[in-house]
């Protein structure tokens, strides 16, 4: 009898018309997966194999918009969904009011309601809370769990690092120490798929964890950890990877198991119906050699494979961008996004203009940081391209790896040109009320409004951890980048690698704050609101959120 190993995860949910979503599970052998909802919607799939793993991207058709949904899942027609067990709420699907087809329903809040952050260390070395705090994510399930009243996300952005391939708890590295001698390169990292699928198993069956993602739809992009820490920073650091006999099985394995776990449930049925790799893998008795062919080929060539995506929730834009893979990483065209990503980001932002109410770009690095941290990766980056000489150079290249000098900055070009296109979308009568880049990475939160003489309110949204720490020196590294005192360090930087100033300015109007933490970002109309909740521990156990900014942002 199958069995249900992971999940299921509610990935995406239909805005258009209300009336299909997708439901992601792992069975521990082949089998048929079901969903079925208590309204009478439902959906089936067969599981398809990658590297004796079995999966199945469950299509639930017959949803009625503007509803909420129980469903179960059930592998070969025995139910695995609820657990008997459980002690949860009923997992549920919920549908968007689609105009003329849907009901709002009593006391009808925003239009959308995204929660998003980045960077969580799922399993603790000991103790629920592990050395990092409490968990935000897991405070927020638990929280939505206990209150079946609260005000739940319609959707949950996860803006990279959901797994850490090089930093491993404790269990996890004692379960590698039994697989393999960790003497031998990578060491206690992560080293092949089956490694890979050891990081999901102990972030997703978290008990509230594994609830909230079954009743809360997702999407998701990577960052460098859930590869390896400062991925495709440099063309330097890439040769040298390449270099090592573990980093082919590692990067296939990174790319097989994104592709598997994070990048197929951010696909539409339309999308996933035209996608020729998703038929031949679900068409091979065993995927495996075709998976990984396709990943070959885009560690080869990333020009050739697009992770990054676009989403429109009624009035509201989302576009998922990839900040990793797609980079150009020669020093004398070094960008942030090769030419045709570049081209494909700006389409989307401009199809359509004039026809949305919020442009949200999801970018799991800042675009706006602290004015120092910027001058500083601008004039790091041009000594790494030779401006000061060879000897500067070395010492930039050692410098950009150390102090992770690799944002939106690090990529002058790049930088501009996403700044240019804001600037365009968010002016004249056709602008949306709103652009916002929403952020992660940095392990604090701000916010941060350019000086641009737009229509739109323009806001960089940043907010990381959800379940991490930082160090008390970078805490006031941050600090001093944001001071007066940072700003004049910066223009001194700036002269001394012949950068000039920054073609724009912009401003801290929230922030700094440190803890784990997630922003929800609510949208109603042409206005938005944004919050800002931490995990904070309780004296007696558990934990609890606590909101630390509430702030509307179309307020004049």
């Amino acid at each position: 009898m199958a069995g249900l190993r992971l999940g299921p995860l509610l990935r995406y949910v239909d805005w258009d018309t209300g009336t299909t979503a997708t439901v992601w599970v792992e069975a521990d052998r082949p089998a048929t997966a079901e969903v079925r909802c208590a309204d009478g919607a439902s959906g089936s799939a067969s599981t398809f194999q990658i590297a004796g793993h079995h999966y199945a991207l469950v299509p639930v058709t017959g949803l009625t918009p503007g509803s909420t949904t129980a469903y179960e899942v059930l592998l070969d027609g025995v139910l695995v969904w609820p657990r008997p067990d459980s002690g949860f709420p009923a997992s549920t699907i919920s549908t968007p009011a689609v105009p003329g087809r849907g009901r709002p329903g009593p006391g009808a809040g925003p239009d959308l309601r995204v929660t998003f952050g980045s960077c969580r260390q799922a399993a603790p070395p000991a103790g629920r809370h592990g050395p990092h705090g409490a968990d935000a994510l897991d405070t927020l399930a638990a929280h939505l769990a206990a209150d079946p009243g609260a005000e739940r996300p319609d959707l949950l952005l996860l803006l990279g690092d959901q797994v850490y391939a090089d930093q491993l708890s404790r269990r996890t590295r004692q379960w590698l120490a039994a697989r393999r001698d960790l003497r031998e390169a990578p060491g206690a990292q992560v080293a092949d798929y089956e490694e890979y699928t050891r990081l999901y198993y102990e972030s997703w069956l978290d008990p509230e964890i594994r609830w909230l993602l079954s009743t809360v739809s997702s999407l998701q992009i990577f960052d460098d950890h859930d590869v390896c820490d400062d991925w495709n920073t440099s063309a330097a650091w890439l040769a040298e990877m390449r270099a090592t006999p573990w980093w082919r099985e590692r990067i296939l394995s990174a790319l097989m198991s994104y592709w598997v776990h994070q990048h197929l449930g951010n696909l539409s049925p339309a999308e996933l119906a035209a996608d020729p790799l998703y038929a031949a893998v679900r068409e091979s008795p065993d995927g495996t050699e075709v998976l990984r062919a396709f990943a070959s080929g885009a560690d080869a060539d990333p020009a050739t494979v697009r992770w990054s995506y676009r989403r429109d929730f009624g009035r509201t834009r989302l576009l998922m961008v990839d900040t990793r893979a797609a980079r150009v990483l020669a020093e004398d065209g070094r960008a942030m996004l090769d030419p045709t990503e570049e081209q494909w980001v700006r389409d989307n932002a401009l199809e359509g203009h004039g026809g949305y109410d919020h442009l949200l770009i999801g970018s799991s690095l800042p675009w706006l940081m602290p004015p120092l941290i910027h001058d500083a990766e601008v004039w790091n980056a041009a000594l790494c391209r030779g401006e000061r000489g060879p000897r500067w150079a070395r010492i930039a290249e050692d410098l950009r790896r150390r102090s992770d000098l690799e944002h939106w900055a690090a990529f002058p070009a790049s930088f501009e040109a996403l700044s240019d296109l804001i600037e365009q979308v968010g002016t004249g009568p056709r602008a949306p009320a709103t652009v916002c880049v929403l952020s992660g990475d940095v392990h604090h939160a701000y916010v941060a409004e350019p000086r641009i003489p737009s229509t739109a309110r323009i806001f960089q949204l940043t907010c990381s951890p959800v379940h991490n720490s930082i160090h008390t020196a970078v805490k006031l590294g941050f600090r001093l980048g944001w001071s007066p005192m940072g700003r004049w360090l910066g223009r001194g930087l700036s002269r001394h690698g012949r950068t000039g100033r920054p073609p724009l300015s912009w401003r801290r109007t929230g922030g700094p704050w440190f803890g784990n933490q997630l922003m929800t970002l609510a949208l109603a109309g042409r206005t938005a609101r944004l919050r800002l909740d931490q995990a904070h521990r309780e004296r007696r156990g558990g934990a609890r959120l606590v909101t630390v900014l509430d702030r509307e942002l179309t307020a004049d």
